[in-house]
């Protein structure tokens, strides 16, 4: 059964609320001992209290995946701690500035595509090196339905998306013979603390929920879902496919 991640080590990026800390508990759950990565200490480390606190083994490790070197030494503290890395969901993102692209500033781009696609990319480099050595490994990179289908004002955001998904086929093509499977998830709105300051616009949640031919918007745990079957023994066969986990918004 896919549940079973016992004796492996999980990563989990941006796991400090959201999906991410949903993907973070449930690697835990199925049983695998998992290290926390996020900016934002104090809320990381209470997904490694949550995680501890239901049974779990879990390390929660400060990292900008911005940042080439906080990357590569968390790769190395997980595999110094734990001794190998099996499974990587990389999840950490920001969304940007709202603005339309032609007033979008340099400074807003840079941050969100360094954020988004660079750190993606980062994360998948030396977790990627890591895996190779061991002879195999399963990445998930949380891309988003806007890679796929765009949206107005979130334009850097949008092409970070993209490019997630682009660099995963990518990478899924040139590791396969390696036996590392590469897949990305697309959700459509999740109730995370990113969404909560986009409906903080007027009207946002319902002109949201109109496009949703399933009426409502996702909780992290269902999109966590989908990450944690990509990274298991049930999906070996799958490597660089997107899936999308959007209440079917992109079928219309």
């Amino acid at each position: 059964m896919y549940q079973s991640f016992a004796g492996k080590v999980a990563l989990v990026t941006g796991a400090a609320s959201g999906i991410g800390r949903a993907s973070a508990l449930a690697f835990a759950q199925h049983g695998a001992k998992v290290v926390v990565a996020d900016v934002l200490v104090a809320d990381g480390e209470e997904t490694v209290r949550m995680i501890k606190d239901a049974g779990g083994d879990a390390l929660f490790i400060a990292t900008d995946v911005s940042k080439a070197s906080e990357v590569e030494a968390l790769v190395r503290q997980t595999v110094a701690h734990y001794g190998r890395l099996d499974v990587a969901h990389n999840n950490a993102a920001i969304e940007g500035a709202l603005a339309p692209t032609a007033s979008y500033t340099e400074e807003d781009w840079d941050r969100t595509i360094n954020v988004n696609l660079k750190g993606t990319w980062l994360c998948m480099k030396y977790e990627i090196l890591q895996m190779l050595q061991q002879g195999g490994g399963a990445i998930v990179n949380t891309a988003s339905v806007v890679g796929l289908v765009g949206t107005m004002g979130l334009p850097a955001y949008c092409a970070s998306k993209g490019g997630v998904v682009q660099l995963t086929k990518a990478a899924a093509l040139e590791y396969a013979k390696a036996g590392i499977r590469v897949n990305a998830i697309c959700p459509g709105a999740t109730y995370t603390p990113m969404l909560n300051r986009l409906l903080a616009q007027p009207g946002a949640e319902t002109g949201m929920l109109a496009t949703i031919p399933l009426g409502r918007i996702s909780k992290p745990e269902e999109v966590a879902a989908a990450a944690v079957w990509l990274c298991s023994d049930a999906a070996s066969y799958v490597t660089g496919h997107t899936m999308v986990v959007d209440g079917g918004l992109i079928a219309q």
